[in-house]
């Protein structure tokens, strides 16, 4: 398989000629979606789901109710999907875990997130520091965000322990937040690591 960090918490899977894509949002490239059999959604926030992109193209979308319910217009290629739920997507097996965002405030709804492992590999938590039942050798540890310390990050890459951790949801820093990021990636885990945006990784 192969992994490519797209734009903040967009990553593109690919294997036998198929990829699937998670969270191709606002601040995404433009062609996220080009060759893409199936995208898998976190959440409902723009910079993990946009709605227009997903609309004009032609793919399968798997991802929560609320998500679900904003596209209502692709019919039956949009699949809802809850914790606990595994299904198939261009040829990845998926596997569903988690069901809320992370606190942003006390004053602000708590809105749903859902987590996606795929092929038993790779984990994308969205916005939400869930622990996986069962173990993964990547995280797509979210490196910096309004609802997140640096102790967590941390904190949430040693709970998961996998074999490598991949920065994701970095989109808010500029060159000086990078900087310090990568000195931190390193105590969540021994191969934790931020690769920048187009960079393809094998796993």
């Amino acid at each position: 398989m192969r992994l490519t960090k797209l734009e903040h918490a967009c990553v593109r899977l690919e294997k036998d000629g198929q990829a699937l894509v998670i969270d191709p949002g606002a601040w995404s490239r433009p062609d996220a979606l080009d060759g893409a059999g199936a995208v898998l959604v976190t959440h409902e926030h723009f910079d993990h789901f946009d709605a227009a992109r997903l609309s004009a193209a032609d793919v399968e979308v798997w991802t929560n109710a609320s998500v679900a319910a904003q596209l209502t217009e692709l019919g039956d290629r949009v699949h809802t999907v809850r914790h606990g739920d595994t299904f198939t997507a261009a040829g990845f097996d998926v596997h569903v875990y988690g069901e809320e965002h992370a606190v942003l405030h006390p004053d602000i709804p708590v809105i749903a997130n859902t987590g996606f492992g795929v092929d038993g590999e790779v984990f994308h938590p969205g916005d939400a520091l869930t622990v996986p039942e069962d173990p993964y050798g990547t995280l797509l540890i979210p490196a910096n965000a309004p609802w997140m310390k640096v102790s967590e990050m941390i904190d949430y890459g040693r709970a998961v322990a996998p074999a490598r951790g991949i920065a994701v949801h970095d989109g808010l820093l500029n060159e000086n937040g990078l900087m310090v990021l990568n000195n931190w990636l390193g105590m969540a885990g021994e191969d934790f690591r931020r690769v920048e945006p187009g960079t393809a990784v094998g796993l």
